[in-house]
């Protein structure tokens, strides 16, 4: 009888685990909140149990719940996914003290790493570059301007048990930082039920860069080269590549060589990131390490062919890295997240049932999803949707790839990112390769009207209807050019 895996997470994530499983012949079981009772991924599962009320703090942050859906269902393996419970070393103990198996990295280097502090003191220890900052969380607001004072301004205040961009706030002269102090102080214990915070100097217009690495049982650790994730909103990323235009193979090389060492420091098991900021004139410094599978490791699959999820199963089964040897990079990828927004309205969650779907295909394209037609999108989580990917040979290929998938796409009944994206990857500077983390922070966003298209519509048949004459009149009498319209037709700057 096939064994089962218990996917610890929902939406498009927990659909892509259980397609992993599929392959390796696990039969996959589903947890789901009120909310989530009719969720794709419940309709995937071979099994699925309810864990509690729509609030995740009431579901899929309960670890007794969870544990127990695994014992009612009899699964053997727990995968978190990304986000919820994925880098809580307490759940990750928990599940191995329940006898389960966690498919992931040990509890001790998801607590090593969870700290901010604790793993910029691992990192120096490691010989791995980091950006000055304070190996301990800050006692008040005068500590603060001592480092200011001594390491030069701008600071970036963080908070000590902080991630996916709460709880930061830039420090640009002394006179901020008792107010910076308190409000950052605030986020973090908001946020993470932990006031501590501490500050690093802040790298001006830098690249994040993030490399993907795997270990397993035997020691070996390998990485997998890097993604770019410079495209962020509010500290959230929006499009992630692979590889960066950025980093040459010398510096791929580096990169590779530091993140293992990082990950070795540790003594790292799984799939893991180690993440950098880039600095203008080629230095980098680490930033942290994810402790889990990212969002965005479908483009690093594209590119190397290899299956990261699998890998992580395998790895928990007591089974080596697949592969003796390190693939080469083949072509490029890139991603967006698809998100239930209105871009138009300063990106406001846009609930509500999904009435038409129709996603892209064809030559290149790949799509992660957590929906489809007729399903209704909550308010209570992440508006994260889907993951739309586009690989090409180089990156101008992938990126006209992509503009074609976005076109091709057509959500009704939401708003959702897509009009951003089509506007965002045809800006001259994304074309161009000049990206760094404050892009979008100094990108405004406008959306066209429908006069706009209206207009843009009528432009593109006046000026078919207009080459079709030139080439008739070329060509002589009775001649037609039936393929003008298509020509001339840009499907990217067009919104369904």
């Amino acid at each position: 009888m096939p064994e089962k895996l218990l996917i610890a997470n929902r939406g498009e994530i927990a659909v892509r685990i259980m397609r992993a499983c599929r392959d390796l012949g696990l039969e996959t079981v589903a947890v789901f909140s009120e909310a989530d009772r009719s969720a794709l991924h419940v309709r995937h599962a071979d099994y699925a149990i309810a864990v509690g009320p729509p609030p995740a703090r009431e579901s899929y942050l309960v670890p007794e719940r969870l544990l127990a859906a695994a014992r009612a269902t009899g699964a053997r393996y727990v995968h978190p996914g990304f986000g919820f419970l994925s880098e809580n070393a307490d759940f990750a103990k928990a599940v191995i003290d329940a006898g389960l198996v966690w498919v992931g990295p040990d509890p001790s280097s998801i607590a090593a790493m969870g700290s901010k502090t604790e793993s910029r003191k691992r990192m120096i220890e490691a010989g791995v570059p980091v950006v000055p900052g304070m190996t301990t969380p800050a006692k008040d607001a005068e500590e603060i301007r001592a480092f200011g004072r001594a390491n030069g301004f701008p600071l970036l205040l963080k908070a000590a048990a902080g991630g996916g961009g709460k709880g930061m706030r830039v420090v640009r002269e002394e006179s901020e930082v008792d107010a910076a102090f308190e409000r950052t102080s605030s986020e973090a214990r908001s946020f993470f039920a932990d006031e501590a915070v501490y500050a690093e100097l802040y790298v001006e217009d830098p690249r994040h860069i993030e490399i993907q690495v795997l270990g397993d049982r035997t020691g070996r650790i390998v990485s997998l080269g890097e993604r770019e994730c410079s495209l962020q909103r509010r500290h959230q990323k929006v499009v992630e590549e692979c590889p960066s235009a950025a980093v040459s193979p010398g510096l791929r090389a580096r990169m590779g060589e530091v993140a293992v060492a990082a990950a070795r420091a540790v003594n790292y098991v799984s799939a893991g990131t180690v993440e950098f900021l880039l600095a203008k004139d080629g230095r980098f410094f680490f930033l942290e390490m994810n402790t889990r599978i990212q969002v965005e490791h479908p483009v690093t699959e594209m590119v190397y062919g290899v299956d990261l999820v699998v890998e992580m199963i395998r790895i928990a089964q007591g089974k080596p890295i697949s592969f003796s040897e390190v693939p080469e990079p083949r072509g490029h990828a890139i991603e967006c997240r698809v998100y239930a927004e209105d871009p138009a309205n300063g990106f406001a969650p846009s609930p509500g049932v999904i009435e038409t779907l129709r996603w892209a295909s064809g030559p290149g394209i790949r799509l992660d999803a957590g929906i489809e037609e007729g399903d209704r999108v909550p308010l209570d989580y992440d508006p994260m949707l889907a993951k739309l990917l586009a690989w090409g040979p180089d990156r101008e290929v992938a990126r006209r790839r992509m503009l074609r998938a976005l076109a091709e796409t057509r959500i009704e009944g939401i708003e959702t990112s897509i009009a951003f994206y089509q506007t965002l990857l045809s800006e001259p500077a994304f074309v161009s390769n000049d990206l760094s983390t404050q892009f979008l922070d100094r990108y405004v966003y406008a959306p066209k009207s429908e006069d706009d298209g209206a207009l843009e519509e009528f432009a593109l048949v006046a000026a078919a209807l207009q080459a079709t004459g030139k080439a008739r009149r070329a060509r002589g009498p009775g001649s037609t050019s039936p393929s003008a319209w298509r020509t001339a037709r840009p499907t990217h700057g067009l919104r369904d």
